[in-house]
This record gives structure tokens, C-alpha cells and sequence, in this order.
């Protein structure tokens, strides 16, 4: 629990009201509970926008790169106790008004949110995905369905690797700028779980057995690891009284879901892999990223500036070591992902791609010289406002086009909720935003001595270099042929008819529509719960000298 909850509590619905706070940045009002029988926390955002949100989050963390996290969030979406079809998801959004219907797996965590402007549709989405998410029918067929299982249509057909998430993974490791991004994450954190692959190794998946599958559901799906969220216009009591049926069956368990911190390096490292090329592509295609793992920040401010930073760094083609790295001839573009702060301890990652492999070793020199340069000489006082501006606009703007804003806010607050800190803190800027732009403008080499602390004098670096390997490609499907044909001969003749009959029944519920009453169990819409009017948006009309201006307030 954070440092800040109240002593004083009051209960509601089962749940405990640790904190209330106003956030003017969101013109929300916050209240922060843990629910008294299991644990669970939740975090309820009052504001009068109708896109409301709703999402519960499980503390993830893998034990190997076996991808049971992002297999079972497949799994789960696949049919529930109350729901017993094979696309509950599917056929709900026949009759939603849903603005988000999805799940999202990350290195330690995995996420429910659903969206939607109708409150009934929303209780609806709220009902199917508890349900899916505590009750769902992860059934051996779901497992192989989703995860991975044999396919072998005859007795002299061949033996492949089938699944929908296998599948996935294999596109996803036969591109170049994920394998980047992926080997300059595990080249940072090799002892904890962003040293494994979340999504899934391909090579690996084969290795998880359907009793680990399930048991990872039993050990993580629990309401002691929830994280609840609601956002929106919808009634904040209402919340308490919906969700504490779902919460009050369940024993509370303990749960060990902490993620590990990774032990700092005393010395940069330098590390090769390969990555899958056509034959005959040529040899300057490598690519290379300098990474730097950052302290865990504890406080908004770091949070705030670090961001900022790397705005001034890459944020646009003028930002000096992105025109640095750009003009220097080496590559052809910028490669890394950036900050990626929605971790235990935060990254960074710059580099190019399009590089001559024997170049890797002048782009990483040139990062250094730039950023020496910087912190020595000074950052540009205007590409400092102008960063700094942008980030702030960014902030108070709060627009992420199509994508519900509570959702968004909901993923920010994980940035410290999901690691037993204030969720809050991500989220009220004002303060700390107002210090920092204090702090600048007086005077102080603030980014400069973020890049010499966080960057320059931070030993826990590494240097990743990525090569085609026109080869690689026929190794890995050797590799795998050499497996399934290994499987293969430890099968009797009756296991080879057994398989093959699992195949032809796994195809065959596959195709089979799900009955009339199952279906009936999918929750609608009907007449009475839509608006009986359009939304009218008002539109201002004026003259500007010749020109007819219309103009909406948001």
C-alpha cells in the first residue's frame, strides 16, 4: 500500500475508502478502496465524460519465456461460466456500442479495459468480462487452440506446431524492429522478468504443459492481485455495490506477483544477435541501439523531467541526437524505442537502423559524444521551451484521438499502482510540473544533469548490435523439424491415430456453431437503452473577414 493512504477508513459495499483526492488535471475527483474481504484495490475516477471505462489488471509476471501470460489473456477471452460460447467477445460487440473491447498482455502485467458511451452496454461489457476474467473455460481445447498443440491430419501427414499465439509470435520474431526492441530490453534486465518474453518465444512455447497453463490462472486471477478501475460519469456508488458480489466469494490468498529489481551492471556490456534476412539481401542492414537502464522513479517530478528529456534528445528530426545520429551518414533512420517508463525501472533506447554491421561501435560513440557534448556544453534554451511546451501541451490537450481517454489514465496510474505505489501520483502533474518549470527557469542545468546522472555516469549500459543472418531462417525451421520429428517417433502408431483424431475434433469444434442457448446467454441492447434523440454537437458560426468559421468547444 502507498505511504499516503488515510489511517482513517470508511467502509461502502464491501469496500474500505483509504483516500480521496481532487485531480484537477482530469477535472475528476479520485477515491482510492481496498476491498475489505479480499484485498482488492480499486481506483474510481468521477468526471462528467460519458466515455466511461472500466478495466481490472492481474500482476503478470512470467517464470520463463513460454508466453502462458499472453496465451491465457487469448484463453480467457474464449468463453466463461456465464457465457459459455467460443467468441463471448465476438458476439458482444454485434449488439455494443463499445468505444474499446480489448486485452493487452505486458512484461508484468495484463489488462481488461472495456469502453463504452451507453451505461447499460457498459454494465453489460463490465458483467462479460468479470466473469471471463474470474470463470473462464480454459479448457485443454482452449489451450490448443489458442496456445499451441500438434497438428497432424494423417498418419503419414506431417507433425506441425499449431496455435493462434505460436502462430503470432512467429511474425512477430520475423521482425527485424521487434527483435530490437525485445534483445534491448533482455540485454538490460537478463535476472529478472524483462529478461523473458512475455508474448512468447516460438522455441519455447512447445515447452508449456496445459497443468502450468491453468495453474498460472489459479496463482495470478485472484482478487488479491486486482486491480479494479472505473472512469467516467457513471454512478461511483454504483461501482461499489456492482463489484462487490464479484469480489465477496473468493477467500483472499496471498500472492506473490512482485516484480524483482534488477541488480545494476558495474560495466557497460556489448552484445551481437541475429535476426532472419532473405537470402541474397545486403549486408548493410544491421542495425544497433545503446540502452541504458534508468533508476526507479520515485517521484513525479524525475518522471516528468526524464520524459521531457527525451523529447529534447529524439522527440522531433531537429532534436540533437536524433539529427546527430540521423546526419552522420552511418544508417538510414533512427531505431530504439525511446523511454519506456511503464516499467519497474525504467529504460532507455537509441540507435540506428540500415547500418554497416562494422558500425556499430561509431554509433555508439557518436551517442556518447553527443550526449557529452550536451551535458557539458549545454542544452539549447529554446529546444528546452520548445519540449517542454510540447510535453505540457500534450498533458493538458489529454487527447489520444480514438482511444478513451480513461483508458489512458488508467495505464498511467499502473506506471507506480502495479509496483504498490500512490496510482495517483502519475496522474496529478500540476505540482510537479510547476517546480520543474521553476527549476528551469532560474537557472539550474536541470537536463543536463538529468543526461550526465541517468545516462552518462550510469554504468548499466549495454551496446546491442542486431545482424541479418541469411541462414537463420533455414536453422530455425531445421530446428523445429528436428523436434517434431523427435516428438513424432516417441509416438506409437496408436498415439499417431490418437492425435490425429484430437486434430479432426479440435477442427470440428472449431466450426461448430455455438447453440442457440449459449448464444441467448450474450448480453444486448435493446430499444429502450439507446438515446431516443442524436447527440446535438454545437457548432459556432462567425465571419472572419471573408471567411465563414465554424467552431466546437471541447
Amino acid at each position: 500500500m502507498f505511504e499516503e493512504a488515510t489511517a482513517l477508513m470508511h467502509s461502502f459495499n464491501g469496500f474500505e475508502l483509504l483516500r480521496e483526492q481532487a485531480l484537477p488535471e482530469l477535472d475528476s475527483a479520485a477515491r482510492f478502496y481496498s476491498h475489505a474481504q479480499t484485498g482488492a484495490e480499486l481506483l474510481s475516477i468521477v468526471n462528467d465524460d460519458d466515455n466511461k471505462v472500466f478495466g481490472v489488471t492481474f500482476r503478470t509476471p512470467p517464470r520463463d519465456s513460454t508466453g502462458v501470460a499472453h496465451i491465457l489473456e487469448h484463453a480467457v477471452l474464449c468463453g466463461s461460466r456465464k457465457y459459455p460460447v467460443k467468441e463471448p467477445f465476438v458476439e458482444l460487440m454485434k449488439g455494443s456500442l463499445n468505444t474499446f473491447l480489448n486485452a493487452m498482455t505486458f512484461p508484468d502485467k495484463t489488462c481488461y479495459p472495456v469502453a463504452s458511451q451507453n451505461l447499460r452496454d457498459f454494465y453489460n461489457l463490465i458483467d462479460v468480462y468479470l466473469d471471463a476474467a474470474f470463470y473462464p473455460r480454459i479448457t485443454p481445447n482452449a489451450f490448443q487452440q489458442e496456445g499451441w498443440h500438434y497438428e497432424l491430419d494423417a498418419i503419414d501427414a506431417p507433425l506441425l506446431y499449431k496455435g493462434v499465439v505460436f502462430n503470432e509470435m512467429k511474425g512477430s520474431y520475423s521482425s527485424p524492429d521487434d527483435r530490437l526492441n525485445e534483445f534491448s530490453q533482455r540485454s538490460l534486465f537478463p535476472d529478472t522478468v524483462y529478461g523473458l518474453d512475455s508474448g512468447g518465444d516460438p522455441q519455447q512455447i512447445p515447452d508449456l504443459t496445459y497443468a502450468d497453463f491453468k495453474a498460472f490462472h489459479q496463482r495470478y486471477y485472484h482478487p488479491s492481485n486486482a486491480r479494479l478501475f472505473f472512469y467516467g460519469d457513471d454512478d461511483p456508488d454504483e461501482r461499489l455495490r456492482l463489484l462487490d458480489p464479484w469480489l465477496c466469494v473468493f477467500d483472499p490468498i496471498a500472492v506473490d506477483s512482485r516484480v524483482a529489481l534488477q541488480k545494476r551492471f558495474s560495466a557497460p556490456r556489448r552484445l551481437s544477435r541475429t535476426f532472419v534476412v532473405g537470402a541474397g539481401k545486403s549486408d548493410r542492414k544491421a542495425m544497433v541501439t545503446v540502452n541504458w537502464m534508468i533508476d526507479q522513479t520515485l517521484d513525479t517530478e524525475t518522471d516528468l523531467g526524464v520524459g521531457i528529456l527525451e523529447h529534447i534528445l529524439i522527440g522531433t528530426p531537429a532534436s540533437p541526437l536524433h539529427k546527430a545520429l540521423v546526419d552522420s551518414g552511418l544508417g538510414e533512420d533512427i531505431a530504439g524505442r525511446g523511454l519506456d517508463d511503464e516499467l519497474l525501472q525504467p529504460m532507455f533506447s537509441v540507435g540506428l537502423k540500415g547500418i554497416d554491421p562494422s558500425s556499430a561501435e561509431k554509433v555508439e560513440a557518436l551517442v556518447l559524444e553527443t550526449l557529452r557534448a550536451l551535458a557539458d556544453e549545454g542544452v539549447d534554451r529554446m529546444t528546452v521551451e520548445a519540449s517542454l511546451n510540447t510535453v505540457e501541451f500534450r498533458l493538458r490537450e489529454n487527447n489520444f484521438g480514438s482511444f478513451p481517454r480513461g483508458i489512458a489514465a488508467m495505464l498511467r496510474s499502473l506506471k507506480t499502482w502495479l509496483y504498490d505505489r500512490d496510482p495517483l501520483t502519475p496522474l496529478a502533474f500540476e505540482a510537479p510540473l510547476r517546480t520543474l518549470k521553476n527549476r528551469i527557469t532560474g537557472g539550474e542545468r536541470y537536463f543536463e544533469n538529468l543526461i550526465a546522472h541517468y545516462l552518462l555516469d550510469n554504468p548499466h549500459r549495454t551496446t546491442l548490435t542486431l545482424r541479418p543472418d541469411p541462414e537463420q531462417a533455414e536453422r530455425e525451421a531445421a530446428a523445429e523439424r528436428q523436434r517434431l520429428d523427435a516428438a513424432r517417433a516417441a509416438m506409437s502408431r496408436s498415439d499417431l491415430e490418437a492425435l490425429v483424431d484430437a486434430t479432426c475434433t479440435l477442427k470440428r469444434l472449431q466450426e461448430t456453431p455455438d447453440p442457440p442457448e449459449a448464444l441467448a446467454t450474450i448480453p444486448t441492447l435493446a430499444l429502450e437503452d439507446l438515446p431516443r434523440r442524436n447527440r446535438v454537437i454545437p457548432i459556432e458560426m462567425r465571419r472572419e473577414a471573408d471567411t465563414q468559421v465554424l467552431a466546437r468547444h471541447l
